[in-house]
């Protein structure tokens, strides 16, 4: 590539400002609008791209509203009932309040569709709880509570799912579906390393919940644990569409804080909905620069290029698998995942499809690529947070979680090269994929 070509130089501008500290959004639009003036292009294209990006896209509704359907959870007492019910169920095992910190996850998954909303939703939380009575090391705890917030948007709903549907044409609900057994997988192999770990440091064992107090517990949980249930029922048996079911999750979450537990106020409720709106616009920006540079993309035909390089090296069905997999781990390891899937994946999408490969399939294994870059370092933004909430160096953090990084890769390798373990529940819905 000519490194003075009008492409190059909005790499160059791209990378330049945001390693100046310009959010990665918008020095992508500076740098598509440069690339639109140096090859003779209407720079107008930008705002058209744009426009018909962000607003004939209603999926992109979803985003705010699961987000903040999040927020309302966590300003209310439905994290604090789900604790306990998770206690409840593996407190007692060893290592079990580590167990605790991935059960949960699982349960919360299945409401925020975001892995930064379940990491600041209960980290603070489950942090404290494990630490308490130095049970365990703060870095172990942090790290168990970053690891396994990765599991929320495998499990629908997904953010980032929604985000691939957004670039792929691929069903939001299918991608849904899909992802819940590579999800409850993903928990399974934090779990199982969790219980080597916690042998080989001898972690204690929680008393366990008497069975007389289950019902109570289980009957406290039970309105936070029948939001996936009425968020996947509704849009499976067809009532309603996802960003429909992301309102319905919004109006829930509100109606059950508020009303039957009683533990939101009104200015609780209003700054849940600022720090929904300002989410969403971080967000926004970042699929808004997406847009017009994946157009820029378009028009310098990148990925017919990569689709004819790749064929140029004949790649298998398999060897395509094991290209993606190195790619995209070790871009996650640098890159903020929404980047990864609105700047990458594209480009990758035409070689798959060439390829035979299934739509749904892919998007999940992209996800579940993304979602463990989010707790690999040198990049790792889950691991940074973690940090913040738990006041702990990031080296002992990276440390204690790069056993369950490799886990997950175990993991990520049996959803790749076994397509049930993805497509089994779509097609028992009615996916012809």
């Amino acid at each position: 590539m000519n490194l003075t070509s009008p492409f190059a130089l909005a790499l160059w501008t791209i990378a330049g400002l945001s390693l100046l500290g310009l959010p990665i959004g918008h020095a992508m639009i500076a740098g598509s609008v440069l690339y639109l003036f140096l090859a003779g292009l209407d720079p107008s294209t930008a705002a058209e791209q744009l426009l018909n990006g962000l607003y004939n896209s209603w999926v992109l509704l979803a985003v705010p509203l699961f987000l903040l359907s999040a927020e309302l959870m966590n300003v209310g007492s439905m994290s604090d009932r789900l604790l306990r019910f998770c206690n409840a169920l593996v407190g007692r095992f060893r290592g079990g309040l580590a167990h605790v910190n991935i059960v949960q996850s699982v349960i919360f998954a299945g409401m925020s569709g975001s892995a930064i909303a379940d990491l600041a939703g209960t980290g603070r939380v489950m942090i404290d709880m494990m630490t308490r009575d130095g049970k365990y090391t703060r870095s172990y705890a942090a790290a168990t509570t970053a690891v396994s917030a990765v599991i929320g948007p495998i499990i629908p709903p997904s953010i980032p799912m929604v985000l691939f549907a957004l670039v792929s044409d691929a069903s939001i609900g299918f991608l849904f579906m899909g992802g819940l057994i590579p999800g409850l997988l993903m928990a399974a192999s934090q779990m199982a390393m969790n219980a080597i770990i916690a042998k080989r440091r001898n972690f204690p064992v929680e008393p366990p919940i008497p069975w007389r107090e289950w019902p109570r517990i289980t009957a406290e949980a039970f309105p936070a644990l029948m939001m996936p249930v009425i968020l996947l029922g509704g849009i499976y048996s067809g009532i309603t569409t996802p960003t429909e079911a992301a309102a319905v999750a919004a109006a829930y979450a509100f109606l059950i804080s508020a009303w039957l537990y009683r533990s939101v106020s009104p200015a609780q409720a209003y700054d849940s909905l600022l720090s929904a709106a300002r989410s969403t616009a971080s967000i926004g920006m970042l699929i808004a620069g997406a847009l017009v540079f994946n157009y820029v993309v378009t028009v310098e035909k990148i990925p017919a290029v990569v689709r004819d390089l790749l064929a140029g090296y004949e790649l298998s069905r398999f060897g395509f698998w094991i290209a993606v997999n190195l790619i995209l781990l070790v871009l996650g390891c640098l890159l903020e995942g929404s980047t990864i899937l609105l700047v990458i994946v594209p480009i990758l999408i035409p070689t798959a499809k060439a390829l035979g490969i299934d739509m749904v399939h892919f998007g999940v294994v992209v996800v579940f690529n993304v979602m463990i870059g989010l707790v690999t370092p040198p990049y790792g933004l889950l691991l940074f947070i973690a940090s913040g909430i738990s006041d702990t160096p990031l080296r002992p953090i990276v440390r204690d979680a790069m056993p369950f990084v490799w886990a997950m890769i175990v993991a990520l390798i049996v959803i790749t090269f076994v397509p049930d373990t993805v497509l089994w529940l779509p097609r028992l819905l009615g996916y012809q994929g």
